[in-house]
């Protein structure tokens, strides 16, 4: 881990704080080499149930350091994970965007990989790459028609104008707008009640929400299939229907009296 990003362990949720505030977090290859390790601890750690990201100071991410453009591997923003250590093999654990300030660029690339944004009512979010004779390559391009009306995406997509909070909440990517200044403890509070739930249904869940995307409507059932089976072979599933059965109050994460096998978690994780 480097100082560019930060990481704080709150219980089951891992916080990731973007850490160049002077340059509005935007990506350099520490950046994103710290990032890429965050997304690694947060997937390999069994007590990590969810990653929140965020950055310091007045702005989310303003995207690719450009200064560093074509300056050669080694100062390439780039890891296996793809953009910033993220974008391109996206965590498999449950990530959170908290956003306030701009999401431009990378750092909206970013914010598209999580997947859920919680955002100040002041947020931006732009992907103003054309206006630079350069292309949303992170996955801008890829996810935001996925996300928001193709028609909108093609917009803001064409013309680099920026999305405010409040209408990209309209369109269902924003999930929570909140007064400036509180996106950290709202997505913070939203992570606490997501895990608050089995870590192997999350992470099925997730994997099915993620690739299902790009599974033929014929075949849905089918695919969906061998992971919920292996589901309701777990552990947390016997001890769900046990209290259920017996009028017993759900007891959230680690619902199983006995841990999970590490195998069952992992096998998701490695098949994401």
């Amino acid at each position: 881990m480097t100082d560019a990003v930060l990481t704080t362990v709150a219980g089951p949720i891992l916080q990731i704080t973007l850490n160049r505030p002077q340059v509005l977090n935007a990506v350099d290859r520490e950046l994103a080499l710290g990032l890429h390790a965050a997304v690694e601890r947060l997937e390999r750690t069994p007590s990590l149930i969810v990653g929140v990201v965020h950055g310091a100071g007045r702005a989310f991410c303003a995207g690719n350091d450009l200064k560093n453009f074509g300056r050669g591997p080694e100062f390439s923003p780039m890891t296996d994970r793809g953009f910033a250590g993220m974008t391109e093999r996206t965590p498999a654990k449950v990530t959170i965007a908290a956003v306030e300030g701009h999401a431009a660029g990378g750092g909206f690339e970013i914010a598209l990989a999580c997947d859920l944004i919680v955002a100040g009512e002041s947020a931006r979010f732009a992907l103003p790459e054309v206006k630079r004779g350069l292309l949303a390559g992170g996955g801008g391009i890829l996810r935001l028609p996925r996300r928001i009306p193709r028609a909108v995406a093609a917009e803001a997509l064409f013309t680099g104008e920026p999305l405010d909070a409040r209408r990209l909440a309209d369109l269902g990517l924003v999930s929570r707008v909140v007064p400036d200044g509180q996106a950290l403890d709202a997505a913070m509070r939203l992570a606490r009640k997501i895990a608050e739930c089995s870590p192997v249904a999350l992470g099925a869940t997730k994997r099915i929400l993620d690739e299902s995307e790009d599974w033929p409507v014929g075949e849905f059932f089918e695919r969906q299939r061998p992971i919920l089976h292996s589901v309701t072979r777990s552990a947390d599933a016997a001890e769900g229907r046990r209290r259920s059965t017996n009028g017993e109050p759900p007891t959230g994460r680690r619902c199983g009296s006995r841990p999970e096998p590490r195998s069952l978690v992992q096998d998701l994780i490695n098949n994401y």
